[in-house]
């Protein structure tokens, strides 16, 4: 899915580095970031 500059991104939930779920809704009203770092963490 592609987005536009100033469009909203669409819900989702992620596991924390803590291992506990973060949904996108439960951060509304604060700045988020996603970084995503291709094959980083990963055991290859």
């Amino acid at each position: 899915m592609k987005l536009s500059v100033g469009q909203p991104a669409p819900g989702f939930t992620l596991p924390s580095h803590l291992g506990k779920k973060v949904s996108l809704h439960s951060l509304r009203g604060r700045n988020v970031v996603l970084a995503f770092f291709p094959l980083a963490w990963t055991p290859i």
